[in-house]
């Protein structure tokens, strides 16, 4: 057995129960909540170690629960939800989520994505050999190890996505990435035609690094190819 839990806060029963079938076939713990206050509460006074969340749910939305959650943790967090439209996949990407999946679904791609994400995060919480555990460039300083970014001493509040992306990019200085790679390489799985979802993360991500008094310009554009790290 894995000792893994997965937290599914949906108040559909139906969808959550068939949900959690899936996902106990592959060995995961399984905890399930039907509103949003639950779910926080859950997080808060027991391991949870990833997230499956419905947008519309009583007391709190889905939105609202991964913004609290975001305040501490960092674990992987999918959507479900009925919600199709690109807006509501963009602002649930923005606020933290790892990944969006609409209703109706296919539970063993459900279940290929819970597999990917968790690889992907505990390959990044993986004890980093080189002695040297930080990245500096000027007055910017990235810290794998504690995920955390300062820019002329001051916090920089970055989404686990965010942060990735700024580190990838900042390990390899000039190189250039394509949209298909980072996503390959953030998201942990072959990369799909989802729109924008690099490009939206990039752009929050350069206005999170404005503050820069000496106007820097940390991500450069390279067109019509892609994205590095101008350090």
């Amino acid at each position: 057995m894995k000792d893994i839990s997965i937290l599914i806060a949906d108040d559909e029963e139906d969808i959550a129960d068939l949900v959690a079938i899936h996902l106990e076939k592959e060995g995961y713990r399984v905890i399930k909540v039907s509103d949003g206050v639950e779910a926080v509460r859950v997080v808060e006074t027991q391991p949870v170690d990833l997230l499956i969340l419905d947008i519309m749910m009583p007391k709190l939305d889905g939105y609202e629960v991964t913004r609290r959650i975001r305040e501490k943790h960092n674990m992987p967090i999918i959507f479900l939800s009925a919600k199709t439209s690109d807006f509501d996949k963009v602002q649930g990407l923005v606020i933290g989520a790892d990944d969006y999946m609409t209703k109706p679904f296919t539970p063993i791609e459900l279940v290929a994505r819970v597999n990917a994400q968790l690889r992907r995060f505990k390959q990044l919480n993986q004890p980093k050999a080189d002695p040297k555990n930080y990245l500096e460039y000027g007055g910017l300083v990235i810290t794998p190890d504690q995920r955390s970014v300062t820019l002329y001493g001051e916090s920089i509040d970055l989404t686990p996505k965010e942060f990735d992306i700024l580190y990838l990019l900042a390990s390899h200085p000039k190189k250039v990435y394509s949209v298909e790679n980072i996503f390959q390489q953030v998201w942990g799985e072959a990369y799909f035609e989802s729109g924008n979802t690099v490009m939206v993360h990039i752009r929050t991500l350069r206005k999170k690094l404005e503050g820069d008094r000496q106007n820097h310009k940390w991500i450069k554009t390279v067109w019509g190819v892609g994205y590095s790290f101008n350090g």
